[in-house]
């Protein structure tokens, strides 16, 4: 797998998947997981997209420094790996952590970004949410990730897929059990850390921009989606019915429908103007070597919200 070095000189390993000749989607998982959690998003997005999968430091095959970790840092580490990929700006995707490191960069850095998609996260802290993290941080410490995950995974997923475990536990529970404690600690302290105040600047966020949210996500709410997509000028909200903070492996054929219809609508508007792609080394320079084109956002008309929910399905 492809190494970007981070600003500090962290390991970030990436991977490339889908059309040499698609846009890219650079897509940023959650707490604790790693690339592998977009398993059920990889041959979907793969077929229209270039896709770009990082493991956030701490996880996966990146470097496992020692904490605390900053969530603006592990935005720019995954601009890194776009950047050793070849890409100038992409589509970005982000769930949960994902999703605020993605609003990190939609805030910090808007010309590198084409799109925002931002699943199952939220805009800021809530006493019970702090509270909450703070006991999982003790609980993985006092008795490993395999307990934590015993202990917390109504958290995660829905009712239906806690009785039967399967596929959810197919996906999570790898994941969950190879991640270092340190990392899972290191990462909920930089969730803890990142500053309300940057909720302020999404109302500066001119790409057209789709808020993801499971009607029984009970983590991230529908409310936290809600208000996300009231902020942001571009964004539509869309609410997965029966889907909860994995909805992506519960409900992976709403969410990758979903996702689809608004990147392609992104992709397909005559508006669109190319943007250059930077240049990446040549070991690593992908077949994608043409410009693609990005939302001119400055002329962009504020986009439609959706009516309802997505429909469901397994």
């Amino acid at each position: 797998m492809p190494i970007a070095l981070a600003s500090d000189g962290t390991r970030i390993s990436y991977s490339l998947g889908g059309r040499r000749d698609g846009e890219p989607l650079l897509m940023i998982h959650g707490l604790g997981a790693d690339s592998r959690g977009w398993a059920r998003q990889k041959r979907a997005f793969g077929s229209r997209f270039r896709l770009v999968l990082v493991d956030n430091r701490g996880v996966g095959r990146s470097e496992r420094p020692p904490g605390p970790y900053d969530l603006e840092v592990m935005a720019d580490d995954a601009l890194a790996a776009l950047d050793h990929a070849g890409y100038g700006s992409a589509h970005i995707m982000g769930a949960s952590m994902g999703g605020i490191i993605a609003q990190v960069i939609g805030v910090r850095h808007p010309e590198r970004v084409r799109s925002l998609t931002l699943a199952c996260t939220a805009s800021r802290h809530f006493g019970w949410r702090r509270e909450l993290l703070g006991e999982w941080a003790d609980q993985a410490q006092a008795y490993g990730m395999r307990e934590f995950v015993r202990r917390n995974l109504r958290w995660m997923v829905g009712p239906r897929s806690l009785r039967r475990m399967w596929p959810a536990m197919a996906v999570l529970g790898p994941l969950a059990f190879n991640v270092p404690v340190s990392s899972f600690v290191a990462q909920i302290q930089a969730i803890l850390a990142i500053d309300d105040d940057l909720r302020e600047g999404l109302t500066g966020i001119a790409v057209p921009t789709l808020v993801l949210v499971g009607s029984q996500d009970v983590l991230t709410t529908q409310g936290d989606g809600e208000e996300i997509a009231s902020l942001v000028p571009a964004a539509e909200l869309a609410v997965i019915r029966g889907g909860a903070h994995l909805f992506m492996v519960e409900q992976a054929g709403a969410f990758n429908r979903t996702v689809l219809e608004f990147l392609d609508g992104v992709v397909a508007d005559p508006r669109a103007r190319p943007i250059p792609v930077v240049a990446a080394p040549a070991s690593v320079r992908p077949a994608a070597s043409r410009a693609a084109a990005a939302v001119d956002a400055a002329t962009r008309s504020r986009a439609p919200r959706r009516s309802g929910s997505a429909p469901a399905s397994g």
